[in-house]
């Protein structure tokens, strides 16, 4: 591991301050770049800490925020604020264009070599992204198989990666199978992990306040997911040597 550097970076997003996480590898040559989403419930330090291993890698990370700096651990609220940007792409593709920017302008970022990962609706943004025609090297989702509009599959320029717990029920297997088919359909060189007995969320170490019903970490496909989100970087966006 390389000694890294981190800071705030605030930036408006979806009439909102955002509060994002970057984090820097040693060095000052620029480096590949990978924008990080996080979960539904917001940016905390579990996307935080994700910033800083891939800053350790050698990448340059950013992790984003969804709420202005906030934390939704209230479910209710939680859902109040994800269902209505989840079933607005332009929304969504404007969080994404604001983080991607703050990225983009950092000078140790190759602005031609980013990538997205995201979890939950921080993937569902990186997918947007990808469906509005943004040029990434590598787009990477938990606990995201979002359809999009129709046919705007087909202006994904790169590799997608998506991995989904068998057992959670609000990535259900219909939902799964209509984001395969968009990708299938479009072209698109895909492809889907299904972690075996996993719930939504199972990437998340448990968390002290109320989840919606169908949530559960497991430690051994967490780690799974990690290793393949770091192969699939490895794959589209290599570190120089």
């Amino acid at each position: 591991m390389t000694k890294i550097t981190t800071r705030t970076v605030e930036y408006p997003a979806d009439g909102l301050t955002m509060i994002g996480h970057l984090a820097l590898p040693a060095g000052v040559d620029r480096r590949p770049a990978v924008l990080l989403g996080p979960e539904g419930m917001g940016l905390s330090d579990v996307e935080r800490r994700r910033a800083d291993a891939l800053a350790e890698l050698g990448y340059v990370a950013l992790a984003f925020d969804l709420h202005g700096g906030r934390y939704l651990g209230d479910p209710e609220e939680m859902l109040a604020r994800c269902m209505p940007l989840l079933a607005d792409p332009d929304r969504m593709r404007g969080i994404g264009h604001a983080a991607l920017d703050v990225l983009r302008t950092e000078p140790r970022t190759d602005p031609d070599r980013i990538a997205a990962v995201g979890y939950g609706t921080g993937g569902a943004v990186g997918l947007e992204l990808g469906r509005g025609g943004v040029n990434l090297r590598a787009i990477g989702t938990v606990n995201a198989t979002t359809p999009g509009r129709p046919g705007e599959a087909a202006r994904i320029r790169c590799p997608v990666w998506a991995g989904v717990g068998s057992e959670d029920p609000i990535m259900a297997p219909a939902q799964r199978n209509a984001f395969t088919a968009e990708m299938q359909a479009a072209g698109v060189d895909w492809r889907l992990t299904v972690y075996g007995g996993a719930l939504h969320a199972f990437h998340h170490p448990p968390v002290d306040h109320p989840v919606v019903p169908g949530v559960g970490y497991h430690r051994q496909h967490a780690q799974r997911a990690w290793r393949d989100v770091v192969d699939l970087l490895a794959e589209c966006l290599p570190l120089p040597q």
